[in-house]
C-alpha cells in the first residue's frame, strides 16, 4: 500500500501539493487518497458479483454485515428471521383443538327431569343393586377400548418389562394376586361401611390387605351416610352401565367414591389416569337411573397403599366433574363409532 501511495505521488506531483494544502486536523483525507490509489492502479479490475442485487431491498442486511466485526445476531433478530422464513409459531394448537371439541350428543351431568323424593326410607341399609346381564357396554370396557395411543404405549411397555422380569407365568400370577387383593379390600370396606357390620378380625389382620385398610383409616373418618355400596348403575339414555363402589357423604358433600390400590404414590389427580372419567360416568349414570332417588354432583378417588402409607383422597367438585363428564362423552362417542 505504501509503494502504491508513493507511486501516485511520484507520477502526479500536484497530488503532493494538494495533500499539504489540506489542514492537518482533517485526518480522513489521507485515507481517502489511499483508497483512490488502490482503485486506480489495481492490476485487474475485479468484478462484483453483487452488482445486480437489489441493494435497497437488502440495505439493512448489508449494513449489519459491514458494520460489525462480530456476529450481529441477537435473540430478537433470530426470532424475526425465523418468522420471515417459517411464519409465526403456532402455540398449543393441538391442545386448543382438543379443548374446543364438543360431544355430538350432549346430555347434562345433572338430570333436570329427575324428581327427588325427600321421604326417608324405612331401611337404613345402603342400596345394592345386582349387575344384570345386558348388551350394554360397561364403563371399564369403554375406557379400555378408547385409551389414547400414548397410554397404550406405556401400558404395553410396562407389561413387557414385567414379563421379562417375572416370565409369562409369573406375570399371570402377579396380576391374579392384584385382582384378588382388590376383591378382598373392597369386601373389607363394605363390612366397615355397613351400619350393622364391621370388618372381622380375620379381615383386618389379613396380610394381603391390612396395609390398605390402615392406609384409608383417616379417610374413613370423614365418610358417613352411605347410600349405595357395590351397586349397579346404568344410563338409560346413553346406554352404558357400571358398578359403583360407594355413594356416601364426604365432608358434607354427597360423592361417588372409587377405591383404588397402588404400589406407587399418586399424590395428584392426574396420576390416576382415566379414573376421573370413570367417576364422572358413574355420577351421570346415577343421575339418569330411575332406581336412585337422589342425584350426585361430586366425586372422590381414594388411592390406598399396601405399605400402610396414608391414602391420597382426590376430591372432585361439581365444576371438575362437569369437565370430566364432557371428556367421558367424547370417549363414549369414540367407542360407539368403533363398534
Amino acid at each position: 500500500v505504501r509503494m502504491k501511495f508513493l507511486q501516485l505521488l511520484y507520477r502526479k506531483p500536484e497530488k503532493l501539493e494538494m495533500l499539504f494544502q489540506i489542514p492537518f486536523y482533517q485526518k480522513q483525507v489521507p485515507h481517502m487518497c489511499l483508497a483512490t490509489s488502490t482503485c486506480l492502479y489495481s492490476k485487474k479490475k475485479k468484478t462484483n458479483s453483487y452488482e445486480h442485487v437489489d441493494q435497497e431491498k437488502y440495505k439493512n442486511l448489508v449494513y449489519s454485515v459491514t458494520s460489525y466485526k462480530t456476529s450481529a445476531q441477537t435473540p430478537e433478530t433470530i426470532l424475526e428471521e425465523d418468522n420471515l422464513l417459517y411464519g409465526p409459531p403456532l402455540k398449543h394448537s393441538l391442545q386448543v383443538k382438543a379443548e374446543t371439541k364438543l360431544p355430538k350428543n350432549w346430555l347434562p351431568l345433572i338430570n333436570p327431569n329427575k324428581r327427588i323424593s325427600h321421604l326417608s326410607s324405612d331401611s337404613n341399609l345402603p342400596m345394592k343393586i345386582t349387575l344384570q346381564g345386558t348388551k350394554m357396554p360397561s364403563v371399564t370396557r369403554i375406557l379400555q377400548q378408547t385409551v389414547s395411543p400414548l397410554q397404550a404405549f406405556y401400558l404395553e411397555r410396562w407389561q413387557q418389562r414385567m414379563i421379562q422380569e417375572l416370565g409369562k407365568d409369573g406375570y399371570a400370577e402377579y396380576t391374579k394376586n392384584l385382582f384378588h387383593q382388590g376383591e378382598l379390600f373392597h369386601a373389607a370396606l363394605e363390612s366397615i361401611l355397613l351400619p350393622e357390620e364391621t370388618a372381622t378380625k380375620e379381615q383386618r389382620e389379613n396380610a394381603a390387605i391390612s396395609g390398605y385398610l390402615s392406609s384409608v383409616q383417616h379417610v374413613l373418618e370423614d365418610i358417613g351416610e352411605v347410600k349405595a355400596l357395590e351397586s349397579a348403575v346404568q344410563h338409560e339414555t346413553l346406554q352404558y352401565l357400571g358398578l359403583v363402589d360407594c355413594v356416601a357423604m364426604y365432608r358434607g358433600q354427597l360423592c361417588v367414591i372409587d377405591w383404588k390400590t397402588s404400589e406407587k404414590p399418586k399424590p395428584f389427580l392426574k396420576n390416576t389416569f382415566d379414573n376421573p372419567l370413570q367417576v364422572a360416568a358413574y355420577i351421570g349414570a346415577i343421575n339418569h337411573d330411575a332406581n336412585y332417588d337422589f342425584q350426585v354432583r361430586c366425586g372422590l378417588i381414594v388411592v390406598a397403599y399396601k405399605d400402610g402409607s396414608p391414602a391420597h383422597p382426590h376430591f372432585m367438585g361439581p365444576e371438575l366433574c362437569s369437565q370430566y363428564w364432557k371428556k367421558w362423552l367424547l370417549r363414549l362417542e369414540e367407542y360407539m363409532d368403533k363398534n
